[in-house]
């Protein structure tokens, strides 16, 4: 063969695999869950543990049902109103989660102080911490959220004893996917695995 078509083929053959490969980095960098790793940053909880329904009301007197959240991420946490140390740092955590995904998804902040927290008191907790609108706080008595806190295994607020601090994230089918204690949690981490779920994984 004359070898200035042999020249032609293999210069028309590099720039084809260039514009593969550039296409492919482009589908990439458009796409959050494929340059930021498959594997959850937060800890993987054991299969099959659905979410437990609520049906409560929040700080504006809406009835919260987790069956009605369905098809997309819900970023759960738990908190009490008169709280002034873990509890801001976790409503901060999932702001930034939000801000970092460019988008709100579902955000739950169970009451863990039922004798104290109030719509009145959740909705200032809210707006102290700009997250009004964002997140809501679901409120009830404590015969009524007990079966909320042992499905999620959270030891609410009791006397001077701190209540655990986590964050879940339940999936778009309503199962407990992803957990992360206060202390080793990032609004970016949470923002990835919102991802991933919302993706299928």
């Amino acid at each position: 063969m004359n070898p200035r078509v042999l020249i032609a083929l293999f210069v028309v053959a590099v720039a084809a695999l260039a514009a593969v490969l550039l296409a492919a980095s482009d589908a990439s960098e458009d796409d959050p869950v494929a340059t930021a790793g498959k594997n959850f940053e937060g800890a993987v909880i054991p299969p099959g543990l659905r979410a437990p329904e609520i049906g409560l009301d929040d700080e504006n007197g809406e009835i919260v049902r987790m069956s009605e959240l369905r098809g997309e991420p819900v970023i759960v946490t738990f908190l009490y109103s008169n709280c002034d140390d873990s509890c801001p740092a976790q409503a901060q955590q999932v702001k930034g989660a939000l801000n970092e995904l460019g988008e709100d998804v579902p955000a739950l902040a169970i009451s863990v102080d039922p004798a104290n927290d109030t719509a009145e008191s959740a909705r200032a907790f809210l707006g102290k911490q700009r997250m009004t609108g964002r997140m809501r706080f679901v409120l009830g008595q404590r015969d009524e959220l007990e079966p909320i806190w042992d499905g999620y295994a959270i030891e609410p607020q009791l006397d001077d004893l701190d209540h655990t601090a986590r964050i879940v994230l339940v999936d778009p089918k309503g199962v407990q996917r992803v957990g992360y204690p206060l202390d080793r949690v990032t609004p970016e981490g949470i923002a990835h695995d919102v991802r991933l779920l919302a993706a299928g994984r």
